[in-house]
Parts: structure tokens; C-alpha cells; sequence
């Protein structure tokens, strides 16, 4: 028989260590320790913090700190700039490199990384955020939407209470961020911005990361140049300039990461230049060797062939071919044909976005920033997003010229509503100082959650009869133990409503059978639930209390948001049409 081991003395248990030896162990604060544990993404720091960045952040800084204050206490001005010269300095790409193996791992996770960004692009500065950080934040953010834009990979968009949800596909990922309003903000004081900026400096080495890949991938030079003056103007990101890489250029050194040319790519360069060097002098065995990817593509094609078990007709499988060949939706282009104009109460950095995202040229007024393509006098106008109620002014152009046929006017939920659907939807319903349908989110529900569109089960949609009337108000009027006062009550509020005696002795008799029924089942259900929870043991019955808890208040918001639609849908078929 073997030697008993004693619990806590090996394996995992012994390897576990808590937070304060660990701090102790690596002989920093818990600031420092917490700062730690987030630029490597674990919980411990001692086993995954590497030498050097536990030397540049602990050692370095606070042996810095010291002379500092020493020299700022002494009066010694000039050693105080001279050390503040030399501050020490850390880089974190080799803690990029180790997060992320691949660049598909990069992408999957910088939706956390692009909320921040935008979050702090919209902060003012203070003694807590500096300026520069702000600059770089929006910067990023440009540079993010430029690619977008250039690449058309936007999805979906949402208009919600915290801000505005987009939604990308980037290299076959889905990438989810929220933008804030443009209000003006402000840090709570009981926010620890320190944590923040912990993840926020994580956050721009990544997306410097990312963002290079992305441009150089479609041939874009990164980061794009900025124009100081356009900027100062107020051009947003018209300010940057999306500028193509000279592919003449010679290749970086080993220590860049652009994309590697493919085989195929060599040898056409290799054939155009000895077909320059030698004119008419042309080695046919350059023809040989290129014409072998097609060969090879053409050998791609899948074949069927006859089962010896089964005579039947043989099922056809996808292929790259086959799948490269199949009609994509055209969704990408969907504003190409139009021409909008921003009103000046419209946010001209999102609808911006949105209309150049799927191919449309957008304007706006002088009010609204410098770099406007075009004047609100153009005749390719198509559509003016406005915000505000119809006037009958005549100095208001728009709606003479929607009555003229040159332009519609329509509300900026049409354009968000459009690229949901992924088709130009009917001007009519949003056009201007119209009822706006509502805005639903196009982002996948939580399963069991409340669907706005599924119809109603119950008798709405459809004109209630007066014996319907006369049932839901003894419905209401129904008390719960009927006595003489409260049928008494009951019938004077059915007298008051105008429904006839009869037809209120009539609806209080069902209603009374069905309260019965329903009462009786429900007695028999809690019956068989309670001998269930019997045969559970404590922990599973506490779980299962749970569930039907969380399951219960479902129902209850379910049921408030149905009443509220019926009671909608009645409303519409009462007004006058």
C-alpha cells in the first residue's frame, strides 16, 4: 500500500497561490499587481508576467519616482527635466504576440477594444485623462471607420438608449461595438479610471496591431495621413486620406510583418520580367509552369462518381470553385444609386458612416463641419435625412421639391431600418413629421425572450364586438371573493360603461366557470410539483426554486409587454382613419 498523501500537498492545490503572496512574492503593490494581471490576461502574475515588463513596471518606475521627487524637492530643476527625459519605457507587442497566436484571434477580440476606444474618443480631457490619450483614442477610431467604409464590411446597426450598435464582418468575424452619443460627457468620480486605463493602453497596442494588418492586406498604406487644417476645420474623418501603397516599393526587412507573396504571384513576376530582358527570346517552360495552378484548379472540381452499393443518382458536394461561384448579396451597395443631404440637426459623423459604409455620397451644410462633396443646391440630391416637424414656410425647400419629385424627405431611422433589412424600404412610412414605425433590434435574441413581431394569440388585429366589450368589462369589474357590495359595485360599473344586464349576467357566469377551471388545475399542477420537489435533494431543489423564479418573472415582463401591445392595437382601430 502506497504512502497516503495529504490534502493541500501536491498537484494543483499546492501550485495555488492567493493574491497577497503573490504580491508579496513579486515585491510590488497591489496597483502594480492588478496591472499585471490584465496586460497578461491571468490571474497570476507570477507565473505569466515575464522579467522585463515586471522590471519596467515595479523596479524601474518606482526607483524613477524617487529621484524625482528628490530632485523636485531639493530645487534641482534641471536634473528634474533631465530625468524626465529619460523616464523609462516599456513596449507590449511581445505581449500581443503571446495573447494572440493568429490574426483571426486578434480580430475575434476587439469588440471590448473598439468600445473603449470609442468611449474615450468622446471624453474631455482632465487631470485624470490626458489630451493625448484623448487625440490617439479618436484617431484609432477614424482609422477604424475609414477601413470599414473603404471595405464595406458593415452588417447591422442599432439605435438603442446607450448608444449606437454596429456590427462588422471582418475576416469571416462578426465584430460588435457601441459608440456613445455625441453629448458632452463626464468622468464620475467614483470611477477608477486607473483600472481603465490599464486595459485602455492594452487595448491601442492591439488595435496599432490589427488596424496595420488590415490596411496592408488591401493595399493601403498605414497609418493614412492626416490633414492638419481639414482637421481643424472640423472635416471628421474626411480629414484622412486613404492613399494606396506603391507596390514598386521594395520589400521592408525581416523585422516588418507584411503579407507574404504567393507562389503563383513569383512566377508571373518572374515571366513579365524575362519576357522584358529577352523581347522575342521567350522560355517556353516559363509558360509550362504557370499554366500549372490552373491545371491544378481544374483538377480542384469535385467528380462524382457511382456508388457500387447504391445505383441512385449521386449527390453533388460544394467545392472552392462552386463556392466562389455563388451569387453574394449585392446588400454592400445598397445606397450606391443615391445622393443623400444631412439636415443640420442630424449627427453628421454616424449617418455619415452609414451612407458611405454601403456606397452612397452624403453632404451637409457649412454648420455641420468643412468638406461637404457638394451643396444642399445639387440636383443629384435623392433623399434629405431630417429631423424635425413639417413647416409650411416657403423658405423651406425640401417639401416642394418631395411634392416636385426631385428629392424625398424621410427621418434618419429610414436609413438604419434599410440596412437591416438589407433593401431600400418605402419612403412614405418615414417621411418627414410622419410616425415612425418602431426601430427593432437586428441582433439575435436571447432564447425565450419577448418577440415584437410574432402575432398575437388572442382576438387582436381584429374589431371587437360589443359582446366582447361586455366580457372584458366584467372581466374587470369581477372581484375576487363575490359578495353583495362588490356585485353591486360590478353592476354599476357595467351601467356607467353601457352594457345591458343580461349580456353582464352572462359574461360574469364564464368568466366565473373559468376561474373555477383554471383554479382547479392549477391546485393539481402545484400538487404534482410539490410531491416532485420531494424526491430532489436541497441543492437541486434551491435550483429548480430558482429557475422557476427566473422563469415566472419572464412570464410576468411577457405579459406586461403584450397588454401593452394590445392595448396599442386597440387604440389604432378605434382612431379615426
Amino acid at each position: 500500500m502506497g504512502r497516503l498523501r495529504k490534502k493541500g500537498k501536491a498537484g494543483a492545490a499546492k501550485a495555488y497561490m492567493t493574491r497577497s503572496a503573490a504580491v508579496k512574492k513579486l515585491q510590488c503593490s497591489l496597483a502594480d499587481f492588478r496591472r499585471l494581471c490584465i496586460l497578461k490576461g491571468g490571474v497570476s502574475a507570477y507565473f505569466r508576467a515575464s522579467r522585463e515588463i515586471r522590471r519596467r513596471l515595479t523596479r524601474d518606475h518606482k526607483a524613477f519616482a524617487k529621484k524625482i521627487s528628490r530632485a523636485l524637492g531639493r530645487g534641482e530643476w534641471s536634473t528634474a527635466k533631465h530625468l524626465e527625459e529619460q523616464k523609462p519605457s516599456y513596449k507590449l507587442d511581445h505581449i500581443i504576440k503571446e495573447r494572440y497566436p493568429t490574426f483571426v484571434d486578434a480580430v475575434r477580440d476587439i469588440d471590448d477594444a473598439l468600445c473603449m476606444i470609442f468611449l474615450f474618443s468622446s471624453l474631455p480631457a482632465n487631470d485624470r485623462v490626458s489630451a493625448a490619450l484623448v487625440a490617439n483614442c479618436s484617431r484609432l477610431a477614424a482609422e477604424w471607420q475609414l477601413y470599414i467604409m473603404h471595405s464595406r464590411s458593415l452588417r447591422k446597426v442599432f439605435l438603442s438608449i446607450k448608444g449606437i450598435y454596429y456590427q462588422a464582418d471582418v475576416m469571416d468575424q462578426n465584430v460588435t461595438w457601441l459608440v456613445p452619443y455625441q453629448f458632452t460627457q463626464n468622468i464620475p468620480s467614483d470611477v477608477d479610471v486607473r483600472v481603465m486605463l490599464t486595459f485602455l493602453e492594452l487595448y491601442q497596442t492591439l488595435l496599432g496591431f490589427v488596424f496595420f494588418k488590415l490596411y496592408t492586406d488591401v493595399g493601403l498604406i498605414y497609418p493614412p495621413p492626416l490633414d492638419a487644417s481639414r482637421d481643424e476645420a472640423g472635416a471628421g474623418i474626411g480629414a484622412f486620406s486613404l492613399q494606396v501603397a506603391d507596390p514598386k516599393v521594395v520589400a521592408p526587412g525581416p523585422g516588418s510583418t507584411t503579407k507574404k507573396a504567393s507562389s503563383k504571384e513569383v512566377r508571373r513576376a518572374i515571366k513579365s520580367i524575362v519576357a522584358g530582358n529577352s523581347g522575342s527570346g521567350h522560355d517556353e517552360s516559363m509558360d509550362v509552369v504557370d499554366q500549372t495552378p490552373e491545371a491544378t484548379e481544374a483538377d480542384e472540381e469535385f467528380v462524382p462518381h457511382p456508388s457500387t452499393n447504391d445505383s441512385g443518382t449521386t449527390a453533388s458536394l460544394p467545392t472552392l470553385q462552386t463556392l466562389s461561384s455563388t451569387p453574394s448579396p449585392n446588400s454592400s451597395s445598397l445606397f450606391s444609386a443615391y445622393t443623400f443631404f444631412l439636415s443640420r440637426e442630424v449627427s453628421r459623423p454616424v449617418f455619415e458612416f452609414l451612407i458611405r459604409s454601403f456606397g452612397g455620397r452624403v453632404g451637409w451644410p457649412p454648420s455641420s463641419g468643412s468638406g461637404s462633396p457638394f451643396t444642399e443646391s445639387d440636383e443629384s440630391i435623392t433623399h434629405v435625412i431630417i429631423d424635425r416637424p413639417a413647416v409650411t414656410r416657403g423658405n423651406e425647400s425640401c417639401e416642394g421639391s418631395e411634392q416636385k419629385g426631385k428629392r424625398k424627405c424621410v427621418q434618419p431611422q429610414w436609413v438604419a431600418d434599410c440596412i437591416n433589412a438589407g433593401r431600400v424600404l418605402l419612403e412614405d412610412v418615414y417621411r418627414q413629421g410622419a410616425t415612425l414605425p418602431p426601430h427593432l433590434s437586428p441582433f439575435d435574441a436571447k432564447p425565450g425572450a419577448y418577440d415584437p413581431t410574432a402575432p398575437l394569440t388572442e382576438s387582436a388585429g381584429e374589431a371587437e364586438s360589443e359582446s366582447e366589450e361586455a366580457k372584458g368589462v366584467a372581466k374587470e369589474t369581477l372581484p375576487v371573493h363575490v359578495d353583495a357590495e362588490s356585485l353591486h359595485a360590478a353592476e354599476l360599473a357595467a351601467e356607467v360603461a353601457g352594457v345591458e344586464y343580461d349580456e353582464f349576467q352572462k359574461g360574469m357566469k364564464e368568466l366565473e366557470t373559468r376561474r373555477r377551471g383554471a383554479a382547479g388545475k392549477t391546485g393539481k399542477r402545484g400538487e404534482e410539483e410539490d410531491m416532485g420537489k420531494v424526491l430532489l435533494s436541497n441543492k437541486k431543489r434551491k435550483l429548480y426554486e430558482r429557475m422557476k423564479h427566473s422563469q415566472r418573472k419572464q412570464e410576468a415582463e411577457h405579459h406586461v409587454l403584450k397588454e401593452k401591445r394590445k392595448k396599442i392595437e386597440k387604440e389604432k382601430r378605434q382612431s379615426p382613419r
